[in-house]
């Protein structure tokens, strides 16, 4: 059965794909930052931060929760204190692995142990367009950038990358997630902005996958909570959601993001123990609601330039972190979403390259599960751009070459093949046969980056790669318009909700006239 939705309007049918040299799901866990009795310190140190200094929740059903399961509470300053032995409940009847589906199958998401996939992330709040021009970001930019996205084959899933700052509040939770879910077949992770709108989101998402137990078996979107202020403060507004997320039975990120010497100790292990206490307070509440819900731990510690108190993502520092946090997952046996490829630059440059490169493997190669953030994204956080996402998408394949590794047995020894070129001829191994076997199974070639002589990139125009990203982002954009959901399920969607994404911006006639304005 062909892929649905990933014809082009032209109507002809995409070429079947070739194996992945750089598998989505490739098992990481190679790298450890922590020695194993480091984690356990760490583990421990984050219960008692529970049971003595405890977590701020203001007086709600969130806080009755806790006080039903036995937790002491202060009432005068609003804290609440988690014993060990709802930890270790909690962890016996936590998930230890979710399913994020796609849309089709080759794009589900088997989040647990070590397996890595790497994804775009969200709320930036203004983009960088293909003149060069940074302007604030609509409801369009989520439509067109997933559009790219879903033809980015290293870049595994959607989670919304930009604000739709053309929309009122009440309106942003249901464009948000229409527009990403009618540009690609990849798994679509958002925030809720309002939780009186989670019920309308799994109504939607409910008549996309083709009714509520299609949804329960392959949950096409899910949702990230940013629950906690950090340091051990519960946002309880978020919490609202949270809760709704919960009641509706869709998959949900708890999560957390310190920053080391501002919102948490500048001792990294210190900002560890904070946030896995944080964590753990979580996977506890959720737990007591709904044993064994499909929840993911959301660990996204960051750093404060300490020179200047301003947020940074893109150092060594910012690696460790996350790469330590792909351990301690490990070791509670839950799956984790966290981050990489976090810049400080402001365009697509070396900084930028070297700076998601660091991060992305860092994060890869410990085993993380969900790595958002490591496409698109430019200044801190704030900014995304096309041309990004294509570079990213080559930056991720050969990290994710890398996390696959060197498979090593009696074949790719190559004893025979060693002995047939030096003792037979030509005493090279350009023509060997297995050099023509594994040339496409066993090596990445990138999409982007040059490898040709200077003469012949001078012949051709000596583009950088930015220069080239911005070509294959073009070409993209205008040719790539996968039909995603039928005619009369758009009209339905849009019957039932207020859709403000236009239908002329789903069309490819007149797409350059609008889209460079």
């Amino acid at each position: 059965m062909g892929r649905p939705g990933r014809r082009g309007r032209e109507g002809h049918r995409q070429e079947e794909k070739k194996p992945s040299v750089a598998p989505a799901g490739s098992m990481g866990g190679r790298y450890k930052p922590l020695l194993d009795s480091e984690v356990k310190q760490i583990f421990d140190a984050a219960l008692v931060v529970l049971e003595r200094t405890g977590i701020e929740v203001g007086e709600s059903p969130c806080r009755e929760t806790f006080r039903n399961a036995g937790c002491r509470i202060d009432p005068s300053i609003n804290r609440v204190f988690i014993p060990p032995n709802l930890v270790e409940k909690a962890m016996s009847t936590m998930a230890n692995e979710v399913l994020l589906a796609g849309r089709t199958p080759e794009h589900d998401l088997h989040l647990g142990s070590a397996r890595v996939y790497m994804g775009t992330g969200g709320q930036a709040v203004k983009l960088l367009d293909l003149k060069g021009r940074v302007r604030e970001t609509i409801t369009s930019d989520n439509y067109h950038i997933g559009r790219l996205v879903d033809k980015l084959d290293n870049i595994h899933f959607y989670m919304r990358p930009v604000v739709c700052r053309d929309l009122e509040n009440e309106d942003i939770d249901v464009n948000q997630f229409y527009s990403c879910l009618a540009a690609t077949n990849k798994h679509v992770m958002a925030n809720s902005y309002l939780p009186e709108k989670v019920k309308d989101l799994r109504i939607m998402a409910n008549m996309i996958s083709g009714g509520a137990e299609a949804f329960n078996k392959r949950p096409i979107i899910s949702f990230t909570a940013c629950w906690t202020v950090s340091p051990l403060r519960y946002a309880m507004e978020t919490v609202e959601v949270l809760d709704e997320a919960i009641e509706h039975d869709i998959p949900v990120v708890i999560s957390s993001a310190p920053q080391a010497g501002a919102t948490s100790p500048a001792a990294l292990a210190g900002t560890l123990v904070q946030l896995l206490a944080e964590q753990l307070s979580g996977i506890v509440y959720v737990n007591l609601i709904k044993p064994g819900f499909p929840l993911i731990m959301g660990c996204v510690p960051a750093q404060a330039d300490l020179r200047t108190g301003a947020f940074t993502g893109g150092s060594g520092e910012f690696s460790l972190l996350n790469a330590a946090c792909a351990q301690i997952s490990q070791y509670l046996r839950i799956p984790i979403y966290n981050s990489s490829g976090i810049s400080d630059s402001k365009v697509p440059d070396a900084q930028a390259g070297a700076e998601k490169s660091l991060t992305g493997l860092a994060a890869a190669l410990a085993g993380s599960n969900y790595i958002h953030h490591s496409a698109g994204f430019l200044e801190s956080l704030l900014t995304v751009a096309y041309e990004q996402y294509v570079i990213d998408n080559d930056i991720n394949g050969a990290v994710m070459r890398m996390v696959r590794g060197i498979e090593v047995n009696d074949k790719t020894l190559s004893v025979n093949v060693i002995h047939d070129v030096c003792t037979n001829g030509p005493n090279h191994f350009l023509g060997h046969a297995q050099t023509l076997e594994l040339m496409n199974t066993e090596y990445l070639y990138p999409q982007l980056m040059d490898r040709t002589t200077r003469d012949d990139w001078e012949a051709s125009g000596k583009s950088d790669l930015r220069e080239t990203a911005i070509v294959q982002a073009k070409e993209y954009l205008g040719n790539h318009w996968p039909k995603i959901l039928s005619d009369d399920l758009d009209k339905d969607l849009r019957k039932h909700f207020k859709i403000l994404l236009p239908e002329n911006e789903m069309q490819p006639e007149g797409f350059w006239d609008r889209f460079l304005v």
